[in-house]
């Protein structure tokens, strides 16, 4: 019998997250946001910044109010920099804290501590690059402390009895193909499978979901277009620009083949949390407005494929 997958969604998707929230009074606040991602018909929802969706009891009892769940909290770390990873790590033990404060319903998934690389100033100016310039990433020494430095996270989750993930990323070491099989060589850690950050980063969606089925633990569906982050190469542009000028897309707008990925997932047995991801950095009140419209017709458009 194939294994439940449970779709969620994230603040993100509604604009919110660490450049906007507390910056941008245009911003939703946490509860109007949980209130959009339930009344869509999400199961879940990602973290976001901390204390965003509230904390402790009071995170438990919204949460629970609106028949969601936590399905993950993603979180940059410096894995390759063993003195910036030990200044960083108590961020990763405040996010176990507060998933320790959420109980996880017996019909859902627990929630994935989501590790990603913190990247670094040359790679968040420069996206995309790796892609064709294997010399912009790491060297094999660099890997060694990268394959340590995640270690140390993913032994951290581990004992507090969560299984984390690690999420591949636009502007960070580990964006193109060859840099996420790395990671997979360097850790036993499960992968995120983010379709529209490997679509940026020249990678084939469908193919990864059945070649690398055996790792994938967690999934974050992004449709995207190739167009815009070619031009963001072309123009040289930072990191910045694929919010800015909207890389990511309504699912089935783009170029992420949907049903592809679904029946890959589907076929290859997957199971557990599939995160629905519109990344967008809106300027005015009505883009905001707009954003919670894209995740309703998100939701349906993943309810007309059976999920």
């Amino acid at each position: 019998m194939p294994r439940s997958i449970n779709i969620a969604n994230a603040p993100v998707s509604y604009g919110a997250f660490e450049l906007t929230v507390g910056r941008d009074a245009n911003v939703p606040d946490g509860i109007g946001v949980l209130d959009q991602v339930a009344a869509a018909g999400y199961e879940g929802i990602d973290l976001g910044p901390a204390g965003y969706l509230g904390l402790g009891t009071e995170l438990a009892v919204r949460l629970a109010t609106r028949k969601l769940a936590l399905a993950g909290a993603y979180l940059e770390l410096p894995f390759s920099d063993e003195a910036a990873l030990g200044v960083t790590l108590p961020a990763l033990d405040q996010i176990l804290d507060i998933f320790d404060g959420v109980p996880v319903p017996a019909d859902r998934p627990p929630p994935r501590p989501t590790l990603a690389d913190a990247g670094s100033d040359a790679r968040r100016a420069h996206p995309g690059r790796s892609a064709r310039d294997r010399g912009f990433g790491h060297d094999a020494a660099a890997w060694r402390r990268f394959g340590e430095g995640l270690a140390r996270a993913v032994r951290r989750c581990r004992e507090r009895g969560y299984e984390p993930t690690f999420h591949h990323e636009t502007g960070t070491y580990v964006e193109a193909p060859w840099e996420i099989e790395r990671v997979l060589e360097v850790s036993d850690i499960g992968l995120c499978l983010d379709t529209g950050h490997l679509l940026l980063g020249g990678g084939e969606p469908v193919a990864a979901a059945r070649q690398l089925a055996p790792r994938i633990n967690h999934v974050h569906l992004k449709d995207a277009r190739r167009s815009v982050m070619a031009g963001i190469v072309a123009d040289d542009a930072p990191v910045t620009a694929i919010w800015s000028r909207e890389a990511f897309v309504p699912l089935g707008t783009g170029d992420l083949d949907l049903d592809g990925v679904v029946r890959a997932l589907r076929e290859t047995g997957y199971g557990g949390w599939l995160v629905v991801e519109q990344d967008v950095f809106p300027t005015t009140a009505a883009r905001f407005g707009q954003a919670a419209e894209d995740q309703r017709s998100n939701r349906a458009r993943l309810a007309r494929l059976g999920l």
